[in-house]
Formats: C-alpha cells, sequence, structure tokens
C-alpha cells in the first residue's frame, strides 16, 4: 500500500490556514460579503471611522508639519509623532476597546523613528511604509498571477466556499484583477514616494504618502466590496412565509 502524497495535502492546508487569516481580518475590518451593510457602512468600517482615520493621520501629518517648520531637532517631530500614537493607544486600552489598530500604528511610529534617529535623516522615517508597499504589492500581484488571488482565498473562507472558487472562471477573473488593482495601488505609491525619499524631500514625501493613503484606499475597499457582493449575491428574504 503506497504512502499518500504529502504535496496537495499540504497546498490545501496551507491555503485553508491562509484564507482564513485574511478572512478573519477582513471580517474585523468589517469587509463579511454575508453582511448586508451598505457599501458607505463597509468603507467606513474598514476605515476604522473618525477613530481610526485620526489614528492613520495625525502621527504622519503632525510629523511632517513639523519637520517642515523646525528640520532641527529631528527628535521633535519624531518624538511628537511618536507620542500621538501613544496616546491613541492609552485611549483605546482606557476604554477598553480592542487596540490593535493603534497599538500597530504606535509600533510602525517607534520603529520608523528609531530609523530615522539611527541614520539622522528625517526621510528615513517613512522607510517602513516603503518596505511595506513593496512587500504588499508583490505579494498579492504573484498571488494574482499564479491563480491563488489572496482575495479570493479571504471571501473564500468568509463565504464557507473554501478554495471552490477557483472552478468558477468568473469567480477566478474578478479576483485576478482586484488582485492587480491593489498590487497597482502599492506600487503606485511606491513608484511616487520612492524618488521623493531619495531626494530626501522630507515634506513632499510625507505629503503624497498621506494624499495616497486613506483617499485611494477607500475607492478601492468600495469597489472590491462592490464586486465580491455581485458574484456573492444574499439569498433574498422569503415573501411566501405563512401569514401567523
Amino acid at each position: 500500500m503506497s504512502a499518500p502524497e504529502p504535496g496537495p495535502e499540504r497546498d490545501k492546508s496551507t491555503s485553508e490556514i491562509l484564507g482564513q487569516a485574511l478572512g478573519g481580518a477582513a471580517r474585523r475590518a468589517g469587509l463579511d460579503p454575508a453582511e448586508s451593510s451598505s457599501t458607505h457602512k463597509v468603507v467606513w468600517s474598514a476605515m476604522g471611522g473618525w477613530r481610526g482615520i485620526l489614528e492613520s493621520v495625525l502621527p504622519s501629518l503632525a510629523f511632517v508639519i513639523i519637520f517642515t517648520i523646525r528640520p532641527e531637532p529631528l527628535i521633535l517631530s519624531l518624538g511628537i509623532s511618536v507620542g500621538l500614537a501613544a496616546v491613541f493607544t492609552i485611549i483605546r486600552l482606557a476604554q477598553k476597546s480592542p487596540p490593535s489598530a493603534a497599538l500597530g500604528g504606535l509600533v510602525a511610529a517607534a520603529a520608523a523613528a528609531a530609523l530615522a534617529l539611527w541614520t539622522g535623516r528625517g526621510a528615513d522615517n517613512f522607510v517602513p511604509g516603503l518596505i511595506t508597499n513593496a512587500v504588499y504589492g508583490s505579494v498579492i500581484l504573484v498571488s494574482a498571477l499564479i491563480g491563488w488571488s489572496l482575495i479570493g482565498l479571504a471571501v473564500g473562507f468568509l463565504m464557507g466556499e473554501g478554495t471552490t472558487w477557483r472552478n468558477d472562471r468568473r469567480k477566478r477573473r474578478a479576483y485576478f484583477w482586484l488582485g492587480i488593482a491593489w498590487a497597482a495601488l502599492f506600487f503606485a505609491r511606491l513608484a511616487v514616494q520612492l524618488p521623493l525619499y531619495l531626494a530626501g524631500d522630507v515634506t513632499a514625501l510625507g505629503t503624497l504618502k498621506l494624499i495616497m493613503g486613506l483617499p485611494l484606499f477607500a475607492p478601492l475597499i468600495a469597489v472590491t466590496w462592490l464586486v465580491v457582493r455581485a458574484l456573492h449575491p444574499r439569498e433574498p428574504a422569503s415573501e411566501d412565509a405563512p401569514e401567523a
């Protein structure tokens, strides 16, 4: 009796684990196609509401403004940026709300500030963001090109269909193009911001980072939501139920 081939089982297990992780993250962000939420509500939830917007924007905005007005000492603009991220985290902890968003922002701000202080270059405060865009863009692009779109894996978990979407040509094509769109967003950020980083233009780099952040993220979330909902329409409520 021959031993079972480990390859397919390993692939299946990996796809399920990855889909579960991505789907869980999407659900926590309010992106669940099984729900009947409006597009506006979904986008707002994905951005974290007003609190999420402030946590995402204010630390970077403060750094850019203060650095532009007073670039030296560098620790001043970096300290205020990290301090704001710390305040948001403390507020979440005090209110016993999930601190993950603010905590992630605090860790990212602290790591970026540490790098900038170590090199003495204000532009290095944006290096983690550049790396993130390069990694996310590459991973999403490769996953789409090889037919295992990360978006498809996430939606497959959320809708309870696993990886069967890969057998549906319509879904597979839609998830491919959604993956291309998301990869294009990350690479567009990198293409615009990297030359400014190399030139050391902190003010322009920080400004464009903010402009290419939530203002581009929100409409792409909306498009993704509409496409996924079109591929997975909800079952209409039964109108033929017998009257009491």
